[in-house]
This record gives structure tokens, C-alpha cells and sequence, in this order.
């Protein structure tokens, strides 16, 4: 890491390392997944993304940060989200700083899926895994922070609404699952006014099949 990390990095290791994320009631019936948020270490920090292929038969196209099922031979879920970063961007583990956890969110399809939150150097040589992947691309934090959202999500299922906001970069739309994790991650780490069962003001899209996120049990 830079001998001079930005205070904006240090304030979000000092959040995430004293808040405890909202767990859901893990009864086994679902299956389990991981997914590392990496932040890029620059003077301007970046969000590293990456996109589905488009040969792949589910969710070809998608952008996604890099993760994905839990394996038994995984001692936990953080290593679930270290050995599949390393799998789909060839990022070694060793290089990753961890800050912390997020809450976990449930897929449309019932995949209960744990966000890790950790810093990398910048410049590292990764490389997207083809059968996987067809782009590794990076996002300055201070574009979700400033809220510059094309429009939001209306997302319905299961009783509850979410107001998921939707933004397009570089030709690239970070949406659905991806943008709630983003959400928490804004709210709790960088303490950002953002909620995702709160409506906001401009363009509402609705969309009534779409992955929802659970409020967790009290």
C-alpha cells in the first residue's frame, strides 16, 4: 500500500472495522457466496468492476465485482472471495488489505451472497479470466459518492421495495445486485445519506423481477 494512503481510505478502514454488518438468518437451505469490493489505492481511490462475458449462458454482459459460490474446501467466506478474485482477475491474495464486511444480500434466485470490502495497489498486472470475463475496468469512488445516477431502479419482489439506483460509466451500467452492495457500502463506510428502501427524487425504473435484498431479522 502507498505510504500516503488518502484519508478518505482511512476513514473508511476506521468505519468498517467498528460497525458489525446486518447478517441474515442462516438456516443452510440457501446456498452461499462471496464477492470482494476492491478499492484501488490512487490518489484518486477507484472501485474495480468487472463484466460478464457475453458467450456465457446467465448473466452474460452483467457488470458484477469479482466473486462467487462458496466452496467446502473454503475455510470462509472471505476466502471464498480471495480465491475467486484470484480465479477471475488473477489477484493474488497477498495483495489485498482487508477492511471489512458488508451486509449480505439475497439474489432473485435465492443466493445469499457475503460483500468484503478490500484495498489493492494500484497498477497490479491482472488479467480477466476469458471463459469468465471480457473486461476489468475501475470507477473513482467520488462518482458514486457525488450520487450521479442515470435513474433508479423500482425493484419488487417478495413484498419488499427498493429503490436501487443505476449508473452507466464508459459505456459500462452498474445496476441490480451489484448497485445494493454499492449502496451499503456508501452508507456504512463512507457514511453517505443513501438508503435503499428510502424513495429518492428523479427518474424511477420499475422492475418487479429483479434481485432484492432482505431486510435481516432483529
Amino acid at each position: 500500500m502507498s505510504a500516503m494512503r488518502p484519508s478518505i481510505l482511512d476513514r473508511l478502514h476506521q468505519r468498517l472495522q467498528t460497525r458489525r454488518p446486518c447478517a441474515l438468518t442462516d438456516d443452510g437451505a440457501r446456498p452461499r457466496a462471496a464477492v470482494l469490493l476492491p478499492i484501488v489505492d490512487r490518489p484518486r481511490p477507484t472501485l474495480l468492476f468487472t463484466r460478464r462475458a457475453q458467450h456465457l449462458t446467465t448473466h452474460r454482459g452483467q457488470v458484477a465485482f469479482p466473486g462467487g459460490k462458496h466452496d467446502p474446501g473454503d475455510p470462509d467466506l472471505y476466502a471464498t472471495a480471495l480465491r475467486e478474485a484470484e480465479e477471475e482477475i488473477a489477484l493474488a491474495p497477498a495483495s489485498v488489505q482487508a477492511y471489512g464486511q458488508l451486509s449480505d444480500v439475497v439474489s432473485l434466485h435465492g443466493l445469499q451472497v457475503t460483500p468484503w470490502v478490500g484495498v489493492i495497489p494500484p497498477d497490479l498486472p491482472l488479467r480477466a479470466e476469458p471463459r469468465e470475463l471480457d473486461a476489468i475496468f475501475e470507477v473513482p469512488l467520488d462518482h458514486f459518492l457525488d450520487d450521479r445516477r442515470t435513474h433508479t431502479d423500482v425493484i419488487t419482489s417478495g413484498g419488499h421495495t427498493c429503490y436501487v439506483p443505476s449508473y452507466r460509466v464508459d459505456g459500462y451500467v452498474i445496476w441490480g445486485l451489484s448497485a445494493m452492495m454499492l449502496v451499503d457500502l456508501l452508507a456504512q463506510g463512507f457514511d453517505m445519506d443513501i438508503d435503499l428502501f428510502r424513495r429518492p427524487s428523479g427518474v424511477l425504473q420499475h422492475h418487479p423481477l429483479r434481485p432484492v435484498r432482505h431486510r435481516p431479522r432483529q
